[in-house]
């Protein structure tokens, strides 16, 4: 199945979701990467979803990426003895470790980590923001801060703390074993959430030992500031725009969110944008047309993947949502301003053998005109670089590894194929040739640009370049 667009589809899969028939029609109406949030699937429903994915893999016969979305640390407020208190601005309110039920004037926070980090100054979020706080004063035992907006705070609700850098790891005792379970059922991409730091990967990347790819979530503050050491220690990272919209103004999340996608295909890392792209698709069967606007920004912008969450996991309309997505990226890419918007976001290579050998097949085919750039791939390094330039014609990304393939499901332009590894660089010439013929991209007489790593099977030394003529037979020929 050819896709008629390069950004990748990640689709939530949920409740409206979660039979093996919805996954097909999902795929086939655009998604290419599947999510299972694990805030809100067991073990057993994640080894069926995963289980179907598979099957209707096998059915399409084109490689399909599963990410396990890990729930990360919820922080929450205690319960209150009426369930909710009503609260004006310029009202004290307590946060502290008595755990007695709360009242108006205050209510148990069963986290001594924020108790013992929180600074008078700090602000307090309350449930997505609707009820903020500024601490006063804090012994480490209570805090003491004032109402500064929001009405009232019932049980359980979320607190948020975009001032404060909590001495929280990413990983949860639930994460902990929600990740043992992912990596046994083989899914392809690992998602951390509420990342703060580069350090906070570390735990998960040995744990994983490369049995699954990581992707970073943006969502905090403290993530932003240290965006080029977080983008250096993960395979890819997602602009979580729902959390970070409440730690951080609303007004700053557009130009956070292409600082990080600019960011990210500078360094040759994918790129998802996610949260509300399609909301009201939820409950109607078409989208408002500020949300068309909001995933045509994110496909100019060059991301590598548009998410949607509750859209196709729990909305009325999945497949048209997804079909929604598909049609809106189609279009966009389409459109004649999109090649030159791209162009100028390109960033200028790595000085290296392999960047130079990716830039230079860019430039070739789009000169040439040729159907195809060709790359060979065993760990997916060469169909990233391949990816980071974002050339105007297709990618095919041919790899005898069936994980890579999935993982690159989700990057930018990559067709893959799975397919045996080339005997020689005869065989790799026709097999690049056939491929390109197989799947649609090239007809006979059309020439393709094969780039790959010489002497072969040699991870990341993308080294070789040549260009072929597509036979009548599909053969290939210099």
């Amino acid at each position: 199945m050819r896709r008629q667009r390069k950004v990748r589809i990640l689709a939530t899969l949920g409740p409206s979701s979660s039979t093996e028939e919805m996954i097909r029609k999902l795929h086939e109406a655009g998604a290419d990467t599947f999510r299972i949030n694990m805030s809100h699937a067991d073990h057993d429903l994640m080894r069926k979803l995963v289980a179907m994915i598979r099957s209707v893999e096998r059915q399409v016969g084109r490689p399909i990426g599963i990410l396990a979305d890990l729930q990360g640390p919820k922080l929450r407020v205690g319960k209150f003895a009426a369930g909710t208190v009503a609260l004006k601005a310029g009202d004290t309110f307590v946060l502290d470790d008595d755990t007695t039920p709360g009242d108006a004037t205050r209510v148990h926070l069963p986290h001594p980590e924020i108790l013992q980090s929180v600074k008078p100054g700090d602000r307090l979020l309350i449930d997505d923001g609707k009820l903020q706080l500024k601490a006063v004063s804090n012994d480490g035992k209570a805090i003491v801060a004032v109402v500064v907006a929001g009405t009232k705070i019932s049980d359980k609700k979320g607190v948020s703390l975009p001032d404060t850098d909590l001495p929280l790891g990413a990983l949860t005792e639930k994460d902990r074993r929600d990740l043992d379970a992912v990596l046994q059922a083989e899914v392809d991409w690992i998602a951390l959430s509420f990342v703060q730091r580069p350090e906070d990967l570390a735990e998960v990347r040995k744990i994983s030992r490369g049995r699954a790819a990581l992707l970073s979530k943006i969502e905090k503050p403290q993530a932003v500031a240290r965006l080029a050491e977080i983008i250096e220690v993960s395979d890819a990272l997602m602009v979580a725009r729902g959390d970070l919209g409440v730690e951080m103004p609303l007004e700053a999340v557009p130009g956070i969110q292409k600082q990080i996608t600019r960011a990210c295909r500078k360094a040759g890392k994918p790129v998802v944008i996610a949260t509300q792209m399609l909301e009201s698709m939820i409950t109607a069967p078409v989208p408002t047309r500020a949300e068309v606007s909001d995933v045509s920004i994110a496909v100019f912008e060059g991301a590598d993947a548009i998410m949607l969450s509750a859209e196709s996991a729990a909305g009325d309309y999945p497949v048209e949502a997804v079909a929604m997505m598909n049609a809106i990226a189609v279009q966009v890419e389409k459109d004649p301003n999109y090649p030159s918007i791209i162009n100028a976001q390109r960033s200028d290579p790595e000085a290296t053998g392999a960047d130079a050998i990716s830039l230079a097949a860019r430039q070739i085919a789009e000169t040439l005109k040729l159907s195809a750039i060709v790359t060979y791939t065993a760990s997916g390094t060469t169909g990233l670089r391949a990816a980071r330039e974002r050339p105007q014609v297709p990618i095919i990304a041919l790899s005898p590894v069936v994980e890579t393939a999935r993982r690159l499901s989700l990057v930018w332009g990559l067709h893959c194929v799975v397919t045996p590894d080339a005997t020689d660089l005869d065989d790799m010439v026709d097999r690049a040739c056939r491929i390109t013929f197989a799947e649609g991209f090239g007809r006979a007489g059309d020439r393709v640009i094969v780039t790959a790593g010489v002497p072969l099977r040699t991870p990341g030394a993308t080294n070789m370049l040549r260009i072929a003529y597509i036979g009548a037979d599909g053969f290939g020929g210099i």
